[in-house]
């Protein structure tokens, strides 16, 4: 039975380097109250942070030299994730929601149709509009391109044309999105 050689525990895959990790010869050392301590060799860097019974973490390591600072790595870690999972939390996916319609739409119906697209645009969603065509009313492709023109007038403040009408079948697709 083979057993793992006792030695330098494995590399952190994700997150900062920090203690014997960290590369470079000398880094440019802060310490836990901010102040910067300059430019020093990373082993004695690593003993100061130790005394002060923190860790020597690699903040920015494309610097030259890189700057470290004292740290409780697991406290740093924690608070990193923390920050990750808030930013995941607030951010916002932006939907596609449909609305179908008529080529001969009645005027009451267009109007509680676009009610619905100005509730979808100002929360930020893009809005697919479908129009239907059946049996004859498909040799009156005009009648649709009209329909779809009024709707982009009517949205003209607040949304704009992200993928103008065409055909698709039985189906004339149009899609906006709202302006920002």
């Amino acid at each position: 039975m083979m057993r793992r050689p006792l030695g330098q525990p494995p590399m952190p895959l994700n997150g900062p380097r920090y203690n014997e990790f960290i590369q470079s010869q000398k880094v440019r050392v802060i310490d836990e109250n901010g102040e910067n301590l300059g430019v020093m060799y990373t082993r004695e860097a690593m003993e100061q942070a130790q005394e002060a019974g923190l860790d020597l973490v690699e903040i920015s390591p494309n610097a030259d030299p890189p700057v470290a600072k004292f740290l409780d790595i697991g406290k740093f870690k924690y608070e990193a994730q923390k920050k990750a999972n808030l930013a995941r939390k607030t951010q916002k996916t932006q939907e596609i929601k449909e609305i179908k319609m008529r080529p001969n739409i009645d005027d009451h119906d267009y109007d509680t149709k676009m009610k619905k697209i100005h509730e979808f645009i100002e929360e930020g969603d893009k809005v697919k509009v479908t129009l239907r065509f059946r049996g004859r009313e498909l040799a009156h492709g005009q009648l649709g391109m009209q329909v779809l023109q009024r709707v982009q007038a009517d949205m003209a403040e607040t949304a704009k044309v992200e993928q103008y009408p065409r055909m698709e079948g039985r189906q004339m697709l149009m899609v906006i999105a709202p302006k920002n």
